[in-house]
């Protein structure tokens, strides 16, 4: 298994395209911490299907775009398993507004989570990388941030969304370079259209739904698990040469709009 004796943190791991990052990277041995936020119970269902495939894991309630809280996440993921190698930010929100009605409060609840939140969790966990290396029981570390392929491809009425993601492009390539030294690797995964539970109005509309299938050569939504798969790549030794890069998958969809 590619991550045995890693630790991971994966944000927003309660359901979709996190928690198929969340099991995966448990099926590669690494200790998982589920970040979870709402209801309490929320990550059960994620801690149960790691647990079904014979990993380890624990749930951390977090609000990543409060900073006491990340550094709690933190906390308790090196008290429990001893370290941290790790840190996947998946967590992020969407609300969608034509550009000159949207509300300023929605705007800064979007930024909050989907860029701040990953400055804050990917400075926590490289301050952390980082003592582990000085103490000479760490060798570095990885920092995978969940982006979209909306870091390059406009999408009318959710600007504030696609601003956060291209915020996300720069944060990724700058740190990237900067922590390089310490041997920590800084990347983006840019997903298109994955289904997940979010996404059934589209499923159940077929016009929706084909027009969406027209915009992706190859056809067809992508799976949570196939995000999954790169990010365990990402996140293992094969790419401890991989840095300060996006990586898009999304059926061909960008360059099919010509985007890049």
């Amino acid at each position: 298994m590619r991550l045995s004796n890693k630790v991971a943190i994966v944000t927003g791991s309660a359901t979709g395209i996190g928690q198929a990052i969340a099991i995966r990277l448990a099926q590669e041995g690494a200790a998982v911490v589920v970040d979870f936020v709402g209801r309490p119970g929320a990550a059960d269902e994620t801690l149960a299907k790691i647990k079904a495939v014979g990993g380890r894991a624990i749930a951390v309630e977090a609000d990543v775009s409060n900073p006491d809280l990340v550094n709690n996440l933190i906390t308790q993921t090196v008290s429990t398993f001893g370290r941290l190698d790790i840190a996947v930010n998946n967590a992020g929100i969407e609300t969608k507004h034509p550009f000159v009605d949207f509300p300023l409060a929605q705007v800064q609840k979007i930024f909050a989570v989907n860029v701040f939140g990953p400055f804050l969790v990917a400075q926590a966990a490289a301050r952390q990388f980082i003592k582990q290396t000085q103490a000479k029981n760490g060798t570095g570390g990885r920092i995978i941030n969940i982006s979209s392929i909306h870091e390059d491809l406009p999408m009318p009425t959710n600007s504030a969304y696609c601003a956060s993601k291209g915020a996300i492009r720069m944060l990724t390539r700058t740190i990237a370079v900067e922590l390089a030294p310490h041997q920590i690797t800084v990347n983006n995964i840019g997903p298109g259209a994955i289904f997940t539970p979010i996404d059934a109005d589209v499923e159940a509309n077929p016009e929706m739904e084909k027009a969406l299938m027209a915009e992706i050569p190859l056809g067809r939504w992508g799976k949570p698990e196939e995000v999954a798969g790169l990010a365990a790549y990402l996140a293992s030794d094969e790419a401890a040469y991989v840095t300060g890069s996006t990586f898009f998958i999304d059926g061909g969809m960008l360059r099919q709009a010509g985007a890049l």
